[in-house]
């Protein structure tokens, strides 16, 4: 039985992957690495910030000290903050959806984004209050594709939980648009919708369920993953 939806953020909620690739370009440039646009939605879609970086600078053969991804990912968020300021778009279906599930479900976030960027838009796009939980990159020592964020966001729902047994993994939905995101999700023990908003369907075949777009998900729909 679904008892429980944890909805990741960049490339679910906000169309913002764009701008993603777009920052971490001009940060990775900065340092002399060049980030294509094919090399991004291939490799590092799905990475949060600091996954991001040490594998562009990984793969660059290049040393990473502590301190130095430090600024990289503070100055990529000093620019998405800019960035938004000037354009932030949800992706169609998006807020139907959420206030559909919201009254007979807990909800969560649960994204390799800093938490200040999920906040601030979740607030403008008037989401934040359906969200009992956000657990976000700041939270979690290993990002996407290992299961720990999810088991977080579970956890952080069933703190919540009065006098009814816990959610068990097996009984949360969660909506990802990224091949990592996927398999942390199933990893995780959970099942998993997936949006072909950022791979073609083909690459998401690990998800339980693949659609083009959440205005055609329903509460009835989500709970059909969890017989």
């Amino acid at each position: 039985m679904l008892r429980a939806v944890i909805f990741d953020f960049n490339g679910i909620i906000v169309d913002d992957e764009p701008i993603h690739f777009k920052l971490f370009q001009k940060v990775l440039g900065e340092e002399g690495i060049v980030l294509t646009e094919d090399a991004y939605y291939a490799r590092y879609l799905g990475f949060d910030d600091r996954g991001a970086f040490m594998a562009g600078f990984r793969d660059n053969a290049r040393p990473l000290s502590d301190e130095k991804l430090r600024d990289l990912i503070d100055r990529k968020a000093s620019y998405y903050q800019d960035a938004i300021r000037q354009h932030v778009a949800i992706f169609p279906g998006v807020v139907k959806l959420v206030k559909d599930l919201a009254p007979a479900l807990p909800l969560a976030v649960a994204s390799g984004a800093l938490r200040q960027e999920i906040e601030t838009i979740l607030n403008t796009a008037g989401l934040l209050k359906h969200f009992q939980a956000i657990v976000s990159a700041e939270d979690v020592k290993q990002g996407k594709p290992e299961p720990e964020i999810f088991l977080k966001a579970l956890a952080a729902l069933n703190s919540l939980v009065d006098n009814k047994e816990s959610i068990r993994p097996e009984e949360c939905v969660v909506i990802e648009d990224s091949k990592e995101g996927i398999r942390g999700a199933r990893r995780a023990g959970m099942k998993c919708l997936a949006v072909t908003n950022s791979h073609p369907a083909e690459l998401l075949t690990d998800a339980n369920a693949v659609v083009k777009t959440l205005e055609t998900v329903t509460l009835n729909f989500v709970e059909s993953l969890c017989p």
